[in-house]
């Protein structure tokens, strides 16, 4: 990944961030990391764990950013999301896995919360 391509990640998970949090998110971890996963942001949302993938983009000439969470990236998530729960003792709690979508414009980002984006099964 080129480095331009890294800070644009960075920018869209800060403004992610700032974005769950003005809806009454607490975060938790931020890029929480596995030998086999990366979770960018782990909240809560009142009673309930979220694992949130973060997309960002410039343009949508390869489509909206929720697209390239894939079956692949969603299987690793999963992943990271039980293998937290159990290292943190919070596998019976509800869990819900979210994407937020970032699109960086000229004055700052439009922020899409799609909350159950998908499903652990």
């Amino acid at each position: 990944m080129p480095d331009n391509r890294q800070s644009l990640g960075r920018q869209g998970e800060t403004a992610a961030i700032s974005f769950l949090q003005a809806r009454g998110f607490t975060i938790l971890e931020t890029n929480y990391r596995t030998k086999l996963a990366e979770i960018d942001i782990i909240a809560k949302d009142s009673n309930t764990i979220c694992f949130v993938e973060v997309k960002t983009r410039r343009s949508l000439k390869k489509g909206l950013p929720r697209e390239s969470v894939n079956y692949s990236k969603q299987k690793k998530i999963i992943l990271g999301a039980s293998f937290y729960l159990k290292k943190t003792k919070q596998h019976n709690s509800r869990v819900r896995f979210d994407v937020v979508e970032v699109l960086k414009k000229d004055s700052g980002f439009d922020i899409n919360l799609i909350k159950n984006a998908f499903q652990a099964q």
